[in-house]
């Protein structure tokens, strides 16, 4: 109680105007910029891999099933910063077990589930099966226990078999992908209805919000493939780097334009509002807009993407750039998920007054506590490309190729 009171001090020593009493701490913290952001590398990492498998683009197949089992990773964590946020979150279940068909949230958590369990486990699992009954046959120890459980009895490796495995993956897939902008698209449509936060009410608030999924699972897949493939000892596939690199230029560019158009019409517009967002924006929220969000995370790589459409360096080069600009945009989507929590809770409703974020590093809510959220979807990813390696999954088909 009395760290509570501390931390009251500091943050009322930091108000700026007149703000309403109830405004002087902010409800939302660091988890809650968290949960847009994973969900968001959720929904660009498939739809990258949806890129290969709908779209034909045949030179992304290196990064297809790395792309589906890193959306998987981060999925399984993707509600987990909201359920950390909840005072009580023993009850975060009664959500599912409650429906409320008018709750956004509640939907979210059905569209959740259904994006879980019907369209990425069934099409990794589809994608999986044949390759996890033929690696049953010499797996050892837990390996072999985990694919006699995942195959579910399964042996046929007919070639009919596998025509309707390939047949249904795709069919999941083209499902997918408006499941995966239903997935993201709904936390910006939350924002967006917020009538009273001028800073959120946007039609636009969703379509941003997909697009810069988009960007920043795009970006996660291009870094994951490189570091990988250096764990590996292999050489990255620079014709893939050099496609999804134009893939998210050509988004960031979408992305870049729908953020300013926002921008330019709150602009325009000038509500009373007006006054205090001009002062939010270049004040509090200047560093963060300014030189992460737009600068570091949007103009230097869009920039360095621009120049490569018409010279590209060496090889060697490419990849350090690349490898530099993948870091660059997933810094700077986060920010931008920063400026939308945070920067929509620091003004007043007054329009007259300012309070301050103060948070922790070590608690239920603080730095610490975020940071192993974000981090544990890399040590499921690990896992599963110990137990599901894309790699020796490719060795194979081509060996029956050969």
């Amino acid at each position: 109680m009395e760290h509570h009171f501390q931390r009251l001090y500091e943050v009322l020593t930091q108000v700026q105007g007149f703000i309403y009493p109830n405004e002087v701490e902010l409800y939302w913290s660091v988890l809650i910029v968290l949960y847009p952001y994973i969900t968001g590398l959720v929904a660009g990492a498939f739809i990258l891999a949806s890129l290969e498998r709908v779209f034909n683009v045949k030179v992304l197949k290196p990064t297809y099933h790395l792309a589906l089992l890193t959306a998987l990773a981060f999925l399984l964590i993707a509600v987990m910063p909201l359920v950390s946020h909840l005072g009580q979150p023993l009850r975060a279940y009664e959500i599912m077990m409650t429906p409320n068909p008018q709750s956004a949230m509640a939907i979210f958590g059905f569209v959740y589930l259904w994006y879980l369990m019907v369209v990425l486990l069934l099409e990794i699992w589809f994608d999986y099966r044949r390759d996890m009954i033929l690696w049953l046959q010499t797996a050892k120890g837990f390996k072999r226990l985990m694919y006699q459980v995942l195959t579910l009895g399964s042996r046929d490796i007919s070639p009919k078999a596998l025509r309707f495995d390939d047949k249904a993956g795709y069919i999941i897939t083209i499902i997918g992908i408006p499941s995966a902008f239903l997935l993201h698209g709904y936390v910006g449509f939350i924002f967006g209805s917020i009538k009273a936060n001028p800073w959120w009410s946007s039609v636009l608030m969703p379509v941003i919000f997909l697009f810069s999924a988009m960007v920043s699972g795009i970006a996660l897949v291009m870094m994951i493939y490189m570091v990988v493939s250096r764990f590996r000892k292999v050489v990255s596939d620079i014709n893939a780097l050099d496609t999804i690199a134009k893939f998210l230029f050509y988004i960031l560019i979408m992305d870049f334009a729908l953020e300013a158009l926002d921008q330019v019409h709150r602009i325009y517009e000038a509500e009373e509002s007006f006054d205090i967002l001009h002062l939010l924006v270049n004040g509090k929220l200047f560093t963060s807009m300014f030189i992460f969000q737009i600068f570091l995370g949007t103009l230097v790589p869009l920039a360095t993407l621009a120049v490569f459409q018409f010279y590209k360096p060496a090889v060697k080069i490419r990849r350090a750039i690349y490898f530099t600009i993948s870091i660059l945009v997933l810094f700077g989507i986060f920010f931008m998920r920063w400026n939308v929590v945070i920067g929509g809770q620091l003004f007043s409703k007054s329009f007259y007054g300012f309070t301050a974020y103060k948070n922790q590093f070590i608690g239920a809510e603080g730095y610490l506590m975020a940071w192993f959220w974000f981090l544990i979807p890399f040590a499921i990813l690990a896992f599963l490309l110990w137990l599901l390696p894309p790699w020796k999954k490719v060795e194979e088909l081509e060996e029956d190729t050969a």
